[in-house]
């Protein structure tokens, strides 16, 4: 466990039992929702490729515009 980690338990040790639910729960789904971000991101790699490709052949077809 890291220090920063160690030092942030300890203080929601001390908070009320409700409190630390509290903390727990948004910690909970923030780990889930890093989870679920993480695995849609490495399920979306070959259509970012395929859709990186049509922006370069785009761009080299001089059917872009800058911004």
């Amino acid at each position: 466990m890291t220090q920063l980690l160690e030092k942030a338990l300890n203080e929601i040790a001390k908070l009320s039992a409700p409190e630390q639910d509290a903390v727990a729960a948004i910690l909970l789904e923030e780990l889930a929702s890093e989870k679920r971000w993480s695995e849609s991101f490495a399920k979306s790699q070959e259509l970012l490729a395929k859709l990186a490709e049509k922006a370069l052949a785009d761009h080299a077809a001089g059917r872009t515009t800058p911004l």
